[in-house]
């Protein structure tokens, strides 16, 4: 979750490390902080509590810290507070080494306690102090860093990626990793190591992806990477495609709505590729018709928005394909004893490719025999590596905590695997399966048409923001559509909002309904448009105030009931999700807008989750 960016060049460090933590705050934005070695050997280290833009302060106010060789921070807080003594870089107590780093470490505690009755002194309440005191601990004990760093490496436990300097090897700097995302790249002004690539977009587009336990020495001039046995390792190179000015605003105000509006062509992006004389054609399937024929049971793992995904998945695929499909949460599956085997498929989503929790899911179904298909929008990431089939959204850089087009091309692509699998399993007549891949060439253009009311989502936002409950409402498909509406709208607004079955209100929610509570009522699912309506006359005639999302088929039914209405296209049925999306992503937009919120870097949370 926390940022990490390093640099060993021939150009001042301090502007390099400033200009990736800037790319990378999205990460965690608690605090940050940079360490510098100077040429004659002088470790410099400033970091303070807050956004990155204190620490530019703090920068600025003192005199310039003068060295090529240097790692940055930027933290989202697991041990301890957020304050000046618990940011990162941390240094050991004889003031020789600066470590970042992210993950956690699961036996910090033992370790500290340790080194604490041989007499170390901790300043912080982090478990990433730990490994810095162990590493001067084992500094002093060997007289070799690369020693040194493998014995602490031998005695954590947990998950890491860290970049580590000595002011007795200023020309150097090391980087290790194990269940944490951690990249090299290699430029002409000299070398890097970050935790993604868009801090590296702006100074070279050629990269190595470190894999668990490999330990690599990084200078100006030479990357060496070694493996668990400190064997020289040959890695390949990987070309980076993202421009970097798609990880920048691009004159919005937030890339929230920036990402929002790049949906059309992400969307395009994903679908087009894709189809070719009219069939939908996944050519990292080719070869598995044997296999897919042979499954039994489809799992879909994943967290956040993209279980979310999974969750349409779930009604999509059963539909389909007449195969038992289970939406799991990537924190509980490999703890709930799932039934796997070799005839069972676990397809994971991620965004980033690095979430911790759907790793651990990928890497159980894997030791039990299951096949893994992976959906990831970072080409070259962990869960992408490690999966037996790999479909690439190819959304481009997503910088706002929370997701927008990663979560529509995410919901595209498992459509496309749903309707292709169907076609291979012979589950789908020719007629449906051409109206659903003519759907999907129409869908960029109808996206673009579902933003053109910019006005009316912003209207209805002035109007509710003040609410401090909503429910979303819906069935089948509008139900799983309900869950990523409402966490949209509490992660970057901060109200309070759940998303429920429609047809389970009279099981209990429908107490909490009462004059003047906000209810998003989603009846875009055209087989139950009319038992949506039955709902929405429910909880209005509770005192509820009702705004609806619904399609240009079906708004004179819906519109006797409420005059607050989202419209959109109809479209098959499957595919209806993917615009009924969009005003939901619009509308919580436009409610943190007007609440002041902080809409890119809500409080608490970060992009990418890689500690469990």
């Amino acid at each position: 979750m926390c940022g990490i960016i390093g640099f060993a060049g021939k150009t001042e460090a301090v502007k390099v490390l400033l200009d990736g933590l800037e790319r990378l705050e999205y990460r965690g934005y608690d605090s940050a902080g940079v360490a510098v070695v100077s040429t004659d050997g002088k470790l410099q280290v400033k970091k303070s509590k807050g956004r990155l833009s204190v620490l530019r302060t703090l920068l600025e106010a003192e005199e310039p810290m003068s060295g090529g060789i240097g790692i940055g921070h930027t933290r989202w807080a697991t041990h301890g507070e957020p304050n000046d003594v618990n940011a990162h870089p941390h240094v050991g107590q004889e003031g020789k080494i600066a470590v970042v780093h992210n993950g956690i470490i699961e036996n910090y505690l033992e370790i500290k306690n340790s080194l604490i009755r041989k007499g170390i002194r901790f300043s912080s309440d982090t478990d990433t102090e730990v490994i810095v005191q162990l590493l001067e601990y084992y500094y002093k004990k060997y007289s070799n860093l690369m020693d040194a760093v493998y014995a602490v490496l031998n005695r954590i436990k947990g998950a890491y990626a860290m970049g580590i300097l000595c002011s007795d090897y200023p020309e150097q700097m090391l980087a290790a990793r194990k269940d944490a995302p951690l990249l090299i790249g290699y430029g002409e002004d000299g070398n890097y190591i970050a935790s993604d690539v868009t801090a590296l977009l702006s100074h070279t587009r050629t990269v190595t992806y470190m894999e668990d336990d490999e330990v690599a020495v990084i200078t100006a001039g030479k990357v060496e990477i070694y493996d668990s046995d400190r064997t020289l390792l040959e890695k390949e190179k990987h070309a980076i495609e993202w421009d970097v000015t798609a990880a920048e605003k691009g004159g919005y105000a937030h890339f929230m709505l920036k990402e929002i509006m790049e949906q059309p062509e992400a969307v395009r992006k994903t679908i087009s590729p894709r189809i070719a004389d009219g069939k939908i054609v996944l050519e990292e399937l080719k070869g598995t018709g044997d296999f897919i024929r042979n499954v039994s049971r489809i799992y879909i793992v994943a967290c956040g928005s993209a279980y979310h995904v999974g969750m349409v998945g779930k009604y999509t695929l059963e539909k389909l394909l007449h195969i038992p499909v289970e939406a799991c949460l990537a924190s509980e599956f490999r703890y709930s004893e799932p039934l796997l085997g070799e005839s069972t498929l676990v397809i994971v989503i991620s965004q980033s490719g690095e979430t911790l929790d759907s790793m651990a899911a990928l890497r159980e179904a894997k030791r039990r025999g299951s096949k893994v298909l992976s959906i990831v929008n970072v080409m070259g990431s962990s869960i992408a590596r490690e999966s037996d089939y790999v479909l690439y959204t190819w959304a481009g850089p997503e910088i706002a905590v929370a997701t927008t087009k990663a979560y529509t091309t995410q919901m595209v692509l498992l459509i496309m695997l749903g309707v292709y699998l169907a076609r291979e399993l012979e589950q789908i007549g020719q007629e449906e399966y051409d109206a659903i891949v003519e759907g999907l060439l129409r869908l960029p253009e109808q996206i673009k048409q579902v933003l053109n009311e910019l006005d009316n989502y912003q209207k209805i936002a002035s109007r509710y923001f003040n609410h401090n409950s909503v429910f979303y409402i819906g069935r089948n498909l509008d139900y799983a559509l309900g869950l990523e509406g409402s966490l949209k709208l509490k992660e970057i607004s901060y109200i309070h909002s759940e998303s429920y079955a429609a047809g389970e209100l009279k099981h209990g929610t429908i107490s909490l309904i009462e004059p003047g509570t906000l209810v998003v009522a989603l009846a875009t699912y055209a087989p139950l448009v009319e038992k949506s309506l039955s709902n929405i006359v429910e909880v209005k005639s509770r005192g509820a105030e009702v705004i609806a999302l619904t399609t240009d088929k079906t708004v004179n039914t819906i519109s006797s009931q409420t005059s607050e209405m989202f419209v959109i296209p109809e479209v098959q049925a499957i595919l209806q999700p993917v615009l009924g999306v969009i005003p939901l992503q619009l509308f919580a937009y436009y409610i943190a807008l007007n609440r002041g919120c902080d809409i890119d870097k809500p409080r608490n949370l970060a992009k990418s989750v890689t500690v469990e």
